[in-house]
């Protein structure tokens, strides 16, 4: 695919950042198009088709769909059919690419309203499967199965809502593996296991994810990490500190 994603970016349509192109990501065998308007991506989408009949490929339509991002509260009432192979293309308003919730309003809440659920759904396992276990083996399994949190450094725009209700079902699998009172302080009972809490843990994933980026060769993260508007700056900066206290 890379022939493809070079003549793509060699086109110069779609979106950039900075004066570099991003009118395509491409992960395996799963492709975005961006673009500032429909005729751009028609002319992308011109471009993928030729490539894939003269290589013996067929796109599968039925699961190429396009979404129309808002601009604020603006949006477009009508948008011209985009066709693939002479199909009209489905528009949704959510779509889940690499079990990252993307929705036209750019807000991460259905995204974490996603992690919240597969974290109970975790947590709610291992306090069934290893209620007997002592507290080491259930510390690390919950640093194991719990403080993943999928595509937690790329949230920034969400509501308090979506924050709390995420932190509570975090602070609450923690508790209840490790069997502690409903209403024990959850500083407390992480400083006590000399394990990272929410917010600690959310913060270290993002300064992961943007050192990577700007240590990475790759010119399209590069000028999205050092733009100083980042997304993720925001998130760094808007996670509050919590106080750690080590008991000997």
């Amino acid at each position: 695919m890379n022939a493809l994603i070079e003549e793509l970016g060699g086109k110069q349509l779609g979106c950039f950042i900075d004066d570099v192109c991003v009118n395509n990501f491409s992960y395996a065998d799963d492709m975005v198009l961006l673009a500032p308007s429909v005729s751009a991506p028609r002319k992308l989408l011109n471009i993928c088709e030729s490539y894939a009949e003269s290589h013996g490929l067929a796109y599968n339509v039925k699961k190429t769909v396009y979404m129309v991002f808002k601009a604020g509260n603006k949006c477009p009432t009508f948008v011209p059919p985009v066709l693939l192979n002479g199909v009209t293309l489905k528009r949704v308003f959510q779509f889940k690419y690499l079990g990252h919730l993307v929705t036209e309003d750019l807000r991460d809440d259905a995204d974490m309203e996603r992690e919240r659920r597969a974290l109970s759904v975790r947590a709610n396992m291992l306090v069934r499967r290893f209620a007997r276990c002592t507290d080491t083996v259930k510390i690390t399994l919950f640093k194991a199965f719990c403080t993943s949190l999928y595509t937690a450094s790329l949230w920034f725009k969400y509501t308090q809502k979506s924050y709390n209700a995420l932190r509570v079902q975090f602070n609450n699998a923690f508790r209840a593996l490790l069997q502690l009172p409903r209403f024990c302080s959850a500083s407390g009972m992480f400083a006590d296991a000399r394990v990272d809490g929410f917010d600690a843990v959310w913060r270290k994933k993002t300064a992961s994810l943007l050192n990577r980026m700007r240590g990475s060769c790759n010119g399209i993260l590069k000028a999205i990490a050092d733009r100083p508007d980042c997304p993720m700056m925001y998130t760094l900066a808007q996670r509050p500190i919590s106080l750690l206290v080590i008991k000997y």
